[in-house]
């Protein structure tokens, strides 16, 4: 979409059904976009409410390829997976054209350039070991200090009641005090509206993921520069799928 008219769009798929959670993480997007970019902000018409574990990853990691099937038929200019979980990311890349971001991933390199430590905080205790899992596939496990959880379900973030904002504050504060950290991550992104608020209370850089992936997928825009095609992450290879999966595969990069 850049080509003709020098802006960009970036489609924000969030792998969850909540509406509510799409519009919060949309408006944290266009919050930090640049002048004349677009942040097309879907989420998929089934699939689980809240994304919570490995079952709910598997799941919404079809919905996630299914948006960037037609975000790439749109021809937009990169794709964000707005999940701390990255659910489909690498299938993803295979599917698209453009630059696919997680935003775990794109959190954790963010927090790597502001401290040399830093502290995750997500939203179940079950979720830490998916997150202990992308620490090591990415690398940053030697710069993760400790991981922190609120102990309430995801969409405790959306219900009005404040109540998981307040933990998620309590617990960013102990992570400072505890951990020694130079940054904290969140992890969910229905955290994403709480971090410039929860930077200038403590004093330290506070990073969501959604913000971050944001300005990645602008800067790869600004260089030119898309998922490699040559190796594991070619377009899939050609086959016929079926049932619900016919017309998924792009098979030779084909739309």
């Amino acid at each position: 979409m850049s080509t003709a008219t020098g802006k960009l769009c970036i489609q924000l798929i969030n792998p969850n059904t909540s509406l509510g959670m799409t519009e919060v993480m949309a408006a944290t997007a266009r919050q930090v976009a640049a002048p004349g970019t677009e942040i097309w902000a879907v989420c998929p018409e089934e699939g689980a409410p809240s994304i919570e574990g490995h079952f709910d990853e598997a799941i919404a990691a079809i919905g996630v390829l299914q948006q960037v099937k037609a975000g790439r038929a749109a021809g937009v200019d990169g794709h964000i997976i707005a999940c701390f979980g990255d659910p489909g990311l690498l299938a993803a890349r295979e599917l698209a054209q453009a630059p696919v971001i997680g935003i775990a991933e794109a959190a954790m390199h963010m927090a790597t350039l502001l401290a040399t430590r830093f502290s995750i905080v997500t939203t179940l205790p079950r979720t830490l070991t998916i997150a202990r899992h992308l620490l090591h596939q990415y690398g940053f496990e030697r710069h993760c200090a400790a991981l922190h959880a609120i102990d309430l379900p995801v969409l405790a973030l959306d219900d009005g009641s404040g109540l998981a904002q307040q933990k998620v504050r309590e617990q960013c504060i102990a992570a400072k005090k505890s951990d020694g950290s130079g940054a904290i991550v969140l992890g969910c992104g229905g955290m994403a509206d709480l971090a410039q608020e929860l930077t200038l209370e403590l004093g330290i850089p506070v990073i969501d993921g959604v913000s971050a992936a944001v300005k990645m997928v602008e800067s790869l825009a600004a260089l030119r520069l898309s998922t490699s095609k040559h190796g594991d992450l070619d377009y899939p290879i050609e086959k016929p799928l079926s049932g619900r999966f016919a017309g998924l595969n792009l098979g030779g990069g084909n739309v």
